[in-house]
């Protein structure tokens, strides 16, 4: 057998992930390119290691085995560069965070300079929904998670963040000359966030805290797609303030001043109670709580200088 570090690194990322073409974007390749060093790694092997029904992937139990190895390798080659990087006195070794999709607004400007001031440190950071965020935790597949809502069910230890706000926005074109009421909330078309978003539950708890019934539009999948249906001029939703700033600068979208809002949650990181956090994890939540304050000071300033953005009443 010849095969090489870097087909253990793409069959690792194909098991993971189950598509070559997700795989060959995460690993800043081709998907031709990566469908090669599959096959060029599968043709060592008598037995399969994939398998293809339909148009979908699937890992063999022979592949599931393999791929437990090629883990094993590529995690002692991983110890043998921050080894390296531990005798010249650097921190070292891979921070692995999980967070919600609207966290990638918040995340990233507590990570910068700490990732400056450790260039050793290999970050890997996976946006996805809450449920999968819950399940890597869960599973003790990451150092730690980002979330606005905090699942009750687990044991977890957290760090506050930022303040989380959520608005009631409309498009630039919405028609408003006064504050709205409760009832005139439940009369405005709202486009929900999906079953299992931490926007959502923070919605239909201020709902159901008020005995409220709203009007439900549709649903959505993402922050995203609503706030794109919103600028549309499809209905009204409730967002939160950390992923509209350059539409509210631009125009495109209007906080629309309503009783009772902002509703407000934190982003919070949280990781497992029990967990032995490593050197380079225990690092990382001694910076934030050493450089919070600076950080909001010089990142998150804007907040308090959106129009509209206001305390509630």
């Amino acid at each position: 057998m010849n095969y090489t570090l870097h087909q253990l690194v793409v069959f690792s990322k194909i098991v993971e992930l189950k598509s070559i073409t997700k795989a060959s974007e995460e690993l800043f390749m081709t998907q031709p390119a990566a469908s090669i060093q599959l096959k060029n790694f599968q043709d060592q092997f008598e037995i399969p290691l994939t398998e293809v029904v339909g148009r979908q992937l699937y890992v063999t139990d022979f592949g599931q085995k393999i791929y437990k190895m090629a883990q094993n390798i590529i995690t002692e080659v991983n110890a043998i560069n921050y080894q390296t990087h531990a005798h010249k006195g650097l921190l070292s070794g891979k921070l692995s965070i999980s967070i919600v999709s609207t966290g990638k607004y918040v995340m990233p400007f507590f990570l910068s300079d700490f990732l400056k001031q450790n260039p050793g440190i290999d970050l890997v950071m996976d946006v996805t929904n809450k449920l999968k965020v819950i399940e890597s935790l869960e599973k003790n597949l990451i150092d730690f998670a980002l979330v606005s809502v905090i699942p009750e069910k687990l044991n977890l230890k957290s760090e506050k963040l930022l303040e989380n706000k959520l608005y009631v926005v409309g498009d630039k074109d919405f028609n408003n000359t006064q504050q709205l009421s409760s009832k005139q909330l439940t009369e405005l078309p709202l486009i929900y966030r999906e079953h299992g978003s931490g926007t959502r539950l923070v919605m239909q708890d201020y709902f159901s805290k008020h005995n409220l019934l709203v009007k439900k539009k549709f649903e959505l999948t993402s922050n995203e797609a609503v706030k794109q249906a919103v600028i549309a001029g499809l209905g009204n939703s409730i967002l939160p303030l950390i992923g509209i700033r350059n539409e509210l600068i631009t125009g495109e979208l209007k906080i629309i001043p309503t009783v009772g809002f902002p509703i407000t949650s934190n982003w919070e990181l949280i990781w497992l109670s029990e967990k032995k956090l490593s050197p380079i994890a225990e690092a990382f939540v001694t910076f934030i709580k050493q450089n919070r304050t600076k950080i909001l000071a010089e990142k998150f300033s804007w907040i308090d200088k959106i129009p509209n953005a206001k305390k509630k009443k």
